[in-house]
């Protein structure tokens, strides 16, 4: 554990871009019934890994951990997966990537020196911000059906559906906004508000942060 927490980061940012561009390796529906789940469950081990420093917080994960291999087993067994299911699941990926986001922007924000580690934990954060602002717009989605709306939502396949959430969640927090996806209740309107300030201030406060830190780092070298 010792040895592979030297490579935490970079493990956890494996995790996550396995699971944002696996499906462009991998068949899409294998993918995303079979392959995506188990990426999940290794993204809450990544986040063990992470946190493991902190006993509580690990046998937490530990507990997510059991639970999400438990869902997705009676998925598996039953061949199909029932939206209390879908927002279990939801539930216990959002409290981890809540955790394991305010973990790495502590770890990073604590940095004395900026090395190639903090700069993968610097990137690992963003895109754990990504994961959170899908997390939140699906359980919006499920709990108030039509919440978003478009021309990619089109195909209720859920699969296919949840890929268009997942597109949306970056695109609102990079800020892009191409109109394909719009929130058109009071409730997911505030929740595509507060991702794209979310991610403003990670961009001009954290990285600006760690930027000054290197720089100052660069100098004392000189």
């Amino acid at each position: 554990m010792k040895k592979l927490y030297k490579f935490r980061f970079e493990i956890f940012l494996f995790t996550q871009l396995a699971i944002l561009f696996g499906s462009l390796l991998v068949p899409a529906d294998f993918f995303e019934f079979t392959v995506l789940p188990l990426l999940y469950l290794i993204s809450i081990l990544a986040g063990i890994l992470m946190i493991s420093k902190r006993k509580k917080l690990t046998w937490f994960f530990i507990l997510l951990f059991i639970a999400s291999a438990i869902i997705f087993g009676s998925a598996m067994i039953n061949r199909q997966e029932s939206q209390e299911n879908i927002l279990m699941r939801l539930s216990i990926y959002f409290m981890f990537h809540i955790v394991v986001t305010w973990n790495i922007i502590q770890q990073v924000w604590q940095a004395k020196y900026v090395s190639k580690n903090v700069i993968m934990g610097l990137m690992s954060g963003y895109i754990s911000l990504g994961f959170l602002a899908f997390f939140l717009f699906m359980s919006i989605e499920l709990t108030h059906p039509g919440a978003f709306q478009g021309i990619l939502l089109e195909n209720k396949d859920i699969g296919v559906f949840s890929e268009a959430i997942l597109y949306y969640s970056y695109i609102t927090l990079l800020t892009i906004g191409y109109g394909e996806i719009v929130p058109v209740i009071p409730i997911a309107q505030k929740a595509a508000m507060l991702v794209g300030l979310i991610g403003q201030f990670y961009l001009v406060i954290v990285t600006a942060v760690v930027v000054e830190k290197y720089i100052k780092h660069s100098e004392r070298k000189k």
